[in-house]
């Protein structure tokens, strides 16, 4: 999977949201804001291939955690990827 190139992180009022690049963007009333984990792992994957497995290992190296947690950790944010249509 990889993060659609539309999307890029900005940063408002001390926060770093994801906003829509482009047109279409102007209509959009959704923001999505990234925490510290969020935000390391969205920098280190933009623009490039990745899947569960490359994120757990960048979770568990970055942060020194469990495999079997930065597994977890990986599958949940994956999903919320998903959920919010960030990635293709």
């Amino acid at each position: 999977m990889r993060i659609k190139k539309q999307y890029k992180v900005r940063e408002m009022a001390g926060e770093h949201v994801v906003i829509m690049q482009g047109e279409l963007g102007s209509n959009l009333t959704k923001i999505i804001s990234l925490n510290e984990s969020a935000l390391y792992l969205w920098r280190a994957i933009e623009g490039k291939e990745f899947d569960a497995v490359v994120v757990a290992n960048l979770l568990a190296e970055h942060y020194g955690i469990d495999d079997e947690v930065a597994q977890h950790d990986a599958a949940r944010w994956l999903d919320r990827l998903e959920e919010c249509g960030l990635v293709e």
